[in-house]
């Protein structure tokens, strides 16, 4: 099958709209179609239910997704590790969610790149779901979360206790202030949704919601609020009076953990990775 249709129809997936899927590709509107067409033409389905302005995946097509995603990661890992093959560098593949990102893997990647010289790191954003699969899958090594999978074939190891704490940008703020002013959600999984649901006292719900820290920092540092903040995060502005702790409100804190094949060919290099990242000051 041509990857070309593959990375068309991936395309057209993520963008629900063929105009926007051709610049992205850099391609013409009618090529996008003519791929399609082909690529529905081959497996004999069709792939998208086309409407204006309301492009649907069928049935066929949501079951067709995972294989194409799986198919085109495979092709540009194998390619890399060809390329690889002469210096006899490896390669390991690491992802984080958005929030881990923001909250962890950004102050510690460097560290993982200088201390393992002969390693080509490729590191991603995945999310929970598609990262636990890669993992099964044995095209990714090695995922950074905050809600381990619990999946007999992946090693599951806690590396981390990350401090979440409420920060506001009035330095005068109650409890009930804290919730009710222009109060920011961020998603730090699970089990911050459980503990935040026993804390919110707010009489308004918030009034903006995200998946990331570094979102919800920005938006309070621009105009105002509060919300949870890893502490790592917050150093900087608290230390330029910019957001302030709020003691009367209970802070949180959520475990980070690694997971990775426990098959996986490259357990030395990923183990040396976990061993960095749990050696990361608080």
């Amino acid at each position: 099958m041509d990857l070309d249709l593959l990375k068309t129809f991936v395309e057209v997936v993520k963008t629900r709209h063929f105009g926007r899927a051709a610049e992205n590709l850099y391609i013409t509107q009618s090529a996008v179609s003519f791929r399609i067409r082909q690529l529905e033409q081959s497996l004999g389905v069709n792939l998208f239910i086309r409407q204006r302005n309301n492009i649907q995946l069928t049935a066929p097509g949501e079951r067709l997704l995972p294989h194409a995603n799986m198919i085109l990661t495979g092709m540009q890992r194998a390619k890399v590790d060809v390329a690889l093959a002469n210096n006899m560098h490896k390669q390991v593949s690491l992802a984080g969610t958005p929030n881990i990102w923001d909250a962890f893997l950004q102050f510690g990647i460097n560290h993982i790149v200088a201390a393992m010289p002969g390693v080509s790191l490729v590191a991603e954003v995945k999310a929970q779901q598609e990262s636990t699969r890669l993992l099964l899958e044995r095209t990714l090594d090695i995922a950074v979360l905050f809600d381990p999978p619990k999946v007999d074939e992946l090693v599951v190891k806690q590396i981390k206790h990350l401090a979440i704490i409420p920060v506001s940008t009035m330095a005068q703020t109650t409890s009930e202030d804290f919730f009710d002013k222009q109060y920011v959600y961020v998603d730090w999984g699970t089990a911050f949704s459980l503990w935040h649901a026993k804390q919110f006292n707010g009489s308004t719900p918030p009034y903006f919601r995200t998946s990331t820290g570094r979102i919800a920092l920005d938006l309070i540092m621009q105009c105002g609020g509060s919300a949870f903040i890893p502490r790592a995060l917050a150093v900087e502005p608290i230390e330029k009076k910019q957001l302030f702790h709020i003691e009367s409100v209970e802070q949180n804190a959520r475990e980070i953990y690694v997971a990775y094949h426990k098959d996986n060919e490259q357990i030395e290099q990923i183990e040396t990775i976990a061993s960095l990242l749990a050696s990361l000051p608080d």
